[in-house]
């Protein structure tokens, strides 16, 4: 499961990462669980943490996009796969303070006598998602 906090609750959310989307990286929330966030971080502790990073190049900006999204959206449901059963993902990466984004550069290459433009896209700031392990009784 990935939880996101909204406010002082952490909801449970699907990925929603769109090329076209003023956000490009967003979570939907799916209302299958939520629950307070002092809640949450009493009854579970932080074992680990992945940034995810992404990179792509072509020559076609929302082709480059959206297989940079596509990587992205692969690794960190590789990430909620591998968790295990008294585990929860948890996206750390704060709305205004180290959202990611999307960032394009292009340049002009020639090709066979022809100027085209080839884009790099890449994601800054990382991604930061945590793994959190429920408390063993007690602590």
């Amino acid at each position: 499961m990935i939880l996101r906090r909204y406010g002082s609750t952490a909801h449970s959310v699907v990925p929603n990462f769109d090329s076209k989307a003023l956000t490009e990286i967003g979570f939907r929330r799916d209302n299958e669980h939520s629950r307070p966030v002092e809640e949450l971080e009493a009854s579970h502790e932080r074992v680990r943490e992945h940034e995810l990073v992404a990179s792509a190049e072509g020559f076609v900006q929302d082709e480059v996009e959206q297989g940079l999204l596509a990587d992205l959206e692969t690794r960190l449901r590789q990430f909620e796969r591998d968790l295990a059963e008294d585990e929860v993902l948890v996206v750390e990466s704060e709305q205004g303070v180290d959202y990611p984004k999307t960032r394009t550069q292009q340049k002009i290459v020639v090709i066979e006598g022809e100027n085209k433009f080839h884009f790099t896209t890449t994601v800054h700031p990382p991604l930061r998602v945590g793994v959190y392990r429920k408390s063993a009784p007690g602590r």
